[in-house]
């Protein structure tokens, strides 16, 4: 049995779940926590479930505690993200359709969840082995790639949490040298996120929740640590800043 341990940090979503299940099948980590609000009990094979709310810091040091008791952890997956929430966050199409309320949930869970989570998962972190700390990006987050405009909050959370990404991948040169920080834009997911936004989308555009984590997986695998502080899409191509 390997010794290798994983997390996935929203393991209750499309992309989480399948991240779980693809860490599973690969036979290469003997411990894979699962961390979601409401999290079953009993621990499954490798799987270890555990609690955490993203909009509070205590559960999520917590979390990262009983985590780090366990050993050193290899694979760190942020999963979490928000794009619209029923009728209170959705979004805008125009800058009159901005609300304050909107714009702060929208920080909260896509970048400030986020940078806790890399807060308390550092120590962590080996310091003689090479890690990865991944998180899901967007490519609306960039800001040289933006031609469409909308979206305002979305896009500019995710644009803050890429710039959390850069700066955790700096300090990590210093502490963890051999750990990457990674932000991965998965593509269109057939899941609930983007279930109300598919209409315009040309055949094959829309991958399986299993598909896109292939692809991620495969992307994880072949990082090094000159990837460190990027954002990856799921060919592996740069999405720049």
């Amino acid at each position: 049995m390997t010794n290798r341990r994983a997390v996935v940090w929203g393991a209750s979503g499309g992309v989480g779940r399948a991240f779980v299940e693809a860490l599973v099948a690969s036979g290469e980590f003997g411990t894979i926590y699962a961390g979601s609000r409401s999290p079953g009990d009993e621990a499954e094979g490798t799987v270890r479930p555990f609690a955490f709310d993203l909009l509070d810091e205590a559960s999520i040091a917590a979390g990262a505690r009983s985590i780090a008791a366990g050993g050193p952890i290899d694979l760190t997956v942020i999963a979490t993200g928000m794009l619209h929430d029923g009728q209170m966050v959705r979004p805008e199409k125009s800058f009159a359709a901005l609300t304050a309320d909107a714009m702060v949930a929208a920080y909260r869970i896509n970048a400030v969840g986020p940078a806790l989570i890399a807060k308390h998962m550092i120590d962590a972190l080996p310091r003689a082995r090479r890690s990865v700390v991944a998180a899901l990006s967007a490519r609306v987050g960039s800001i040289g790639d933006n031609r469409l405009g909308g979206w305002h909050s979305y896009r500019a959370s995710k644009a803050a949490m890429n710039m959390v990404l850069a700066n955790l991948a700096i300090e990590l040169r210093r502490t963890r040298p051999h750990a990457i920080a990674i932000g991965l834009h998965p593509g269109t997911v057939d899941t609930r996120l983007s279930a109300p936004f598919r209409r315009n989308l040309s055949s094959g555009q829309l991958a399986s929740p299993a598909e896109s984590v292939r692809r991620l997986m495969a992307v994880i695998a072949r990082l090094d640590e000159s990837s460190s502080g990027k954002v990856l899409s799921w060919d592996g191509s740069e999405i720049l800043p």
